[in-house]
């Protein structure tokens, strides 16, 4: 391991925990309202290509931690389109009642 990839290893960690509040927040609330899709659709593009580059140049800390956040960001991806549909589904009973 080359001596400065402990600084790659630490970046790559506060980038996995950025959004671990907010998946949690979501997940636990029940709603994604005010979450943007396509921002996180954008993230997981991103991800997918470092992860990718990190795998073609041999870098453990830019593919290692780029998994950890594409796994995160498609887990809020997921709880965004899941949530929205109950949120629809509700209000749509909402009205015939």
């Amino acid at each position: 391991m080359e001596q400065l990839e402990w600084l790659g290893f630490t970046a790559g960690f506060f980038s996995m925990i950025a959004f671990i509040p907010q998946v949690y927040k979501t997940y636990k609330i029940k709603s994604a309202e005010g979450i943007s899709i396509q921002t996180f659709i954008i993230y997981t593009i991103s991800t997918i290509l470092w992860t990718t580059y990190g795998f073609l140049f041999g870098k453990p800390a830019i593919y290692i931690t780029n998994i950890v956040m594409l796994i995160i960001s498609s887990t809020q991806i997921v709880l965004k389109i899941k949530y929205d549909r109950a949120d629809k589904l509700a209000q749509k009973q909402r009205r015939y009642k």
